[in-house]
């Protein structure tokens, strides 16, 4: 079973709430220029109708802070009231500062302590963008990275452990450092004003091992709310299996309140797929539910036939194509379990555990499928319409029962 929620501070962002008792939020990132509203808005709206409850957009030029409120009509007039948070590195102090409008609308600030500034300008510059937090009423996320790590904190940690007998691997060192770099900020930004409760916490590795060290860490020794992420995980299968092996071991532990997957997209995908992967990641462990989950077997020497193969991904289709409107209408939709199995062998036991299953014929098998529907056996399908009868028996299941 899943452990107890670590006890976090709960953080309002817009319309969404993270943190104590609320739950495990996705959220995503654009990849569009910002300064390219349209794209961007288009983005945005496609992310959140794919079930992104909060979506992050890089503000790094003056177009692009200018910009915000342009992509913020458009969302409204498209009915999207999903949260924006602003990405800031280098230059936030001055686009929050000058773009008042921009520091208004942005429902949370993103501050990386590595990259605020350097030098005698580093302190001042993460004051100003607290203020104007503060000024706003806005949470921040204070966001420590691997890649952009405060050396000033790095090499303090080196250099103390360079004086020991017994030094600790550097590997070691270096998380602490990241766990001092986000916990320091932290009170630095509550000293400066800011609450506790408008403050969420993320320190980003690329590696498992490094991630959940570090976040067992951070659950241990603090209370604000944590954003998980393992960055820069890469593409394809990798970047899905590292992922789902960090999150499924922290949360499984009651640590995380907000994941997003940072995918990268292979050629020709969606940027939606990232959120999909973390819906998945919630919903295969019993955390969250967001859409029916389809159960269908590997196939094998008994289904040489590719037919439900082909039924299963129509039929994951079909959930994808009418979740925005069954998320709307049905609401209890998103706790379904389908099943769709190739043979005899375990297709009726699997379509009686579901809401609703099918097992097809097998080779060499008479060719009829039958149909159970919570866990009674309701109909027999043949011919060559089966997959457009099935869905119809999966529409009609969700108009009467969600």
């Amino acid at each position: 079973m899943v452990a107890e929620r670590h006890k976090t501070h709960k953080v309002q962002i817009g319309n969404v709430a993270m943190g104590g008792d609320s739950n495990v939020v996705v959220q995503s990132m654009t990849n569009t220029d910002t300064e390219n509203s349209e794209a961007t808005a288009a983005q945005i709206i496609e992310l959140a109708q794919a079930g992104s409850e909060i979506v992050r957009l890089t503000v790094n030029t003056e177009k692009a802070a200018a910009n915000i409120a342009k992509i913020k009509d458009t969302l409204v007039k498209n009915d999207c009231n999903v949260p924006l948070v602003g990405d800031f590195h280098y230059n936030g102090h001055k686009l929050l500062t000058e773009y008042p409008e921009c520091a208004a609308i942005l429902d949370k600030y993103r501050i990386n302590p590595g990259n605020v500034g350097f030098g005698e300008k580093r302190d001042s510059q993460f004051e100003i963008m607290v203020e104007q937090a503060i000024k706003h009423d806005k949470p921040v996320r204070i966001g420590v990275n691997w890649g952009s790590l405060d050396q000033t904190v790095a090499t303090k940690l080196m250099d103390k452990n360079n004086q020991k007998k017994n030094p600790a691997p550097a590997s070691e060192v270096l998380r602490e450092a990241m766990v001092l770099s986000a916990l320091q900020s932290a009170e630095h930004a509550e000293n400066i004003g800011l609450a506790a409760n408008k403050i969420v916490i993320s320190c980003k590795v690329s590696q498992v091992q490094d991630l959940v060290s570090i976040y067992q860490d951070l659950a241990k020794r603090s209370q604000y709310a944590l954003h998980l992420g393992l960055t820069e995980a890469g593409i394809g299968s990798k970047a899905i299996v590292a992922t789902s092996n960090a999150f499924a071991i922290l949360l499984q532990q009651g640590i995380g309140d907000t994941i997003r997957a940072s995918l990268t997209p292979e050629p020709g995908t969606a940027r939606t797929k990232e959120v999909i992967v973390c819906q998945e990641i919630l919903q295969t462990m019993g955390i969250r539910s967001f859409k029916p989950l389809v159960t269908s077997c590997p196939g094998c020497g008994r289904t040489s036939s590719d037919y439900f193969q082909r039924l299963a991904s129509d039929i994951q289709d079909f959930i994808e194509a009418e979740m925005p409107i069954w998320r709307e209408r049905f609401p209890k939709a998103k706790d379904l379990n389908i099943a769709v199995m190739g043979c005899i062998v375990n297709g009726p036991g699997e379509s009686k555990h579901a809401n609703i299953g099918i097992s097809l014929p097998g080779n060499g098998e008479s060719p009829a499928a039958p149909v159970f529907i919570d866990g009674k056996k309701t109909q027999t399908l043949r011919g060559d319409n089966i997959c457009a009868e099935f869905k119809e028996i999966v529409r009609n299941y969700i108009n009467e029962n969600c």
